[in-house]
């Protein structure tokens, strides 16, 4: 069911701020809690509230490869669901995951944070509400996934995620598994859902004989 506070997918801005940030990735529909306490990302904030309430999630690309001034191509954007201005000048959000993005272009901003072009073309079926999967397919990543926290002695609400469809549990595992960086970035940037769960499972797997670290809330 889609959420009926995002845009509709022809209602997706044509500019978007951006923040970048190693390690954390949203995936549509899952949530993702930000502290935000620089001056430029304050305004970037209250300029979201006061227009779309969209923000941009990407990852700085610190390679030789980066194309766009050290970020990676591919970001998500996510709705501002939540916010909360604190006493020291700080504002706590809570972001909720609507679409990804590639960015065609930078654009010029005078407000310290950067802003973009976004061309959502590749992404359109983040929009499909109603994917089906096999129920092999779920069960398999609720085996991959019982593994990966034994072994990493990690906690998690797993009855709560088994009332989530397998594709929003996927994008919920992406955002909230302390996986690296360079591993939700192939995941976020992998188009179809079939795509994303083989790697996930793949990553599980692999995090199950290798000690990654403990699980974000």
């Amino acid at each position: 069911m889609q959420n009926p506070f995002i845009p509709d997918y022809l209602q997706l801005p044509s500019m978007l701020p951006i923040f970048p940030l190693s390690g954390a990735v949203v995936m549509p529909g899952a949530q993702l809690p930000l502290n935000i306490f620089e001056p430029r990302y304050l305004n970037m904030v209250q300029d979201a509230l006061g227009s779309h309430h969209l923000i941009g999630m990407i990852q700085p690309d610190d390679s030789e490869n980066s194309a766009i001034h050290q970020l990676h191509t591919t970001g998500c954007a996510a709705r501002i669901s939540f916010y909360n201005e604190t006493l020291d000048g700080r504002i706590e959000i809570i972001i909720t995951g609507i679409c990804r993005f590639d960015i065609q272009t930078e654009l010029p901003s005078d407000r310290g944070y950067r802003l973009i072009k976004p061309n959502w073309e590749r992404f359109e079926s983040d929009y499909d509400f109603n994917l089906t999967t096999t129920e092999e397919k779920r069960n398999s990543i609720y085996s991959s996934l019982d593994r990966y926290l034994t072994f990493n002695a990690l906690e998690t609400d797993t009855d709560q995620l088994k009332k989530l469809t397998t594709s929003h549990l996927v994008n919920v595992l992406t955002t909230a598994l302390p996986l690296s960086h360079e591993d939700k970035q192939s995941i976020l940037d992998a188009v179809s859902f079939d795509e994303r769960f083989l790697l996930l499972m793949t990553k599980l797997e692999m995090a199950s004989s290798n000690n990654t670290g403990h699980l974000t809330h």
